[in-house]
C-alpha cells in the first residue's frame, strides 16, 4: 500500500511510522528541520508499546514528486488543514482515500471543499504523544487508535478494506464506527474539556481532575458539547459525560493535551478547533455554552499573541 503522510508531528509520525515499520510504502511530506532530520537519521519513535526507527525514511517537501497514492493520512494541526488540502492534490488518483486525524469536527469538510467529496473519509485518532525533537516522537499514554468511516454513515467495502490494510501495524487499533460523525463529536467532548481546562489551569490531568472546581468545569464543558452534538444530529446519550470523566480518570497523572502544551509554550494552538467551534455553533443554534465560552475568552489573548496579532 502506498501511503503519504501530510504532517510529520506526533500524530503523523507515530501512525505513519507504525505503517512503515509494518512494511508499507510510506512517504512523509515534511519541511524545514523535520525534513532534514528524517533524511539524516530517519524517524525515531519511543513508545510504551516498543521503540522503533524508520531509517531510511522516505521524505520530501514536494507532494508532486510522490504522485498518486492509495492513502493520504492528514496529520497536521487543525488550522493547517485548508492549506495542506491544496498541497494534497498531486497525491490523488482515482481510488485514493484521504483520512484526516485532526482534533475537532471540521477537517473532513475542509478537505472536501478542495479535493471533492469522493476521496475523503471521516477520521480521528487517539494517542498521548509529543515531539522530543524534529523526527523524534514520544508515545506516552493511551492505546493508539484510528477510527474511520463514511461521512454519511454506514459501512462500506472501501472502509473495510482500509481497516484491514491499516491493521497490519502493531501498536495501532483500527475502528470502523457505524456513525463516524457521532464518534467525532464524542472525541470533541473529551478534547474540549481536557484541552480547555488543562490550558486554562496549566495543571496536569492528575491535578485538574481531582479538584472539585476543575472537575466540575470538565463536566460542564463536556455537557455543553453534548447538547450541541445532539442538536447537530449526533447520537450520544447522557452517559457520555460520565464516560468522558472516566476517560480523564484513566489518563496518566502527568498527562497534558497538545493544546495545553502549545498554549504553555507560546505556540499557536487548536483553540478555535477545540473550543471556538463550540462557541460559534452554540451561538448559531441558540444554545448556552457559558463554561466553554469563558475558557475560550480567557485563552484567546494568548492565542492572538502566539500568532503575532497581539503584543503584551
Amino acid at each position: 500500500m502506498r501511503i503519504a503522510v501530510l504532517g510529520t508531528g506526533a500524530v503523523g509520525g507515530y501512525f505513519g511510522g507504525r505503517l512503515a515499520e509494518a512494511g508499507e510504502s510510506v512517504t512523509f511530506i515534511a519541511r524545514g528541520r523535520t525534513l532534514a532530520a528524517l533524511k539524516s537519521h530517519g524517524l525515531r519513535v519511543s513508545s510504551m508499546l516498543g521503540d522503533f526507527t524508520v531509517a531510511p525514511a522516505m521524505a520530501t517537501d514536494d507532494p508532486a514528486s510522490v504522485g498518486p497514492v492509495d492513502l493520504v493520512l492528514v496529520g497536521v494541526k487543525a488550522w493547517q488543514v485548508p492549506e495542506v488540502a491544496q498541497a494534497a492534490r498531486p497525491l490523488l488518483g482515482p481510488q485514493t482515500l484521504v483520512v484526516p486525524l485532526q482534533n475537532g469536527i471540521e477537517a473532513a469538510e475542509q478537505l472536501q471543499a478542495v479535493l471533492g467529496a469522493r476521496p475523503v473519509l471521516g477520521g480521528l485518532c487517539r494517542i498521548l504523544a509529543w515531539l522530543d525533537g524534529p523526527g523524534q516522537v514520544r508515545h506516552a499514554g493511551l492505546t493508539p487508535s484510528i477510527a474511520i468511516g463514511e461521512l454519511e454513515g454506514g459501512l462500506s467495502e472501501r472502509v473495510e478494506r482500509l481497516r484491514q490494510a491499516l491493521g497490519v501495524a502493531r501498536g495501532v487499533t483500527v475502528e470502523t464506527p457505524h456513525d463516524i460523525r457521532t464518534a467525532l463529536w464524542g472525541k470533541l467532548m473529551f478534547i474540549a474539556a481536557v484541552g480547555g481546562v488543562g490550558a486554562a489551569s496549566r495543571a496536569p490531568a492528575g491535578t485538574f481532575r481531582s479538584l472539585p472546581e476543575t472537575r466540575g468545569l470538565l463536566a460542564a464543558v463536556a455537557g455543553e458539547v453534548l447538547a450541541l452534538a445532539r442538536a447537530s444530529g449526533a447520537h450520544l446519550t447522557d452517559e457520555a459525560v460520565v464516560k468522558i470523566l472516566a476517560a480523564v480518570d484513566s489518563l496518566p497523572e502527568t498527562a497534558t493535551s497538545s493544546m495545553q502544551r502549545d498554549v504553555m509554550e507560546g505556540r499557536p494552538s487548536e483553540l478555535d478547533a477545540q473550543l471556538g467551534v463550540v462557541v460559534r455553533l452554540a451561538r448559531e443554534k441558540g444554545l448556552p455554552a457559558p463554561a466553554t465560552g469563558a475558557l475560550y475568552a480567557a485563552l484567546l489573548p494568548l492565542e492572538k499573541k502566539a500568532r503575532g496579532q497581539l503584543a503584551f
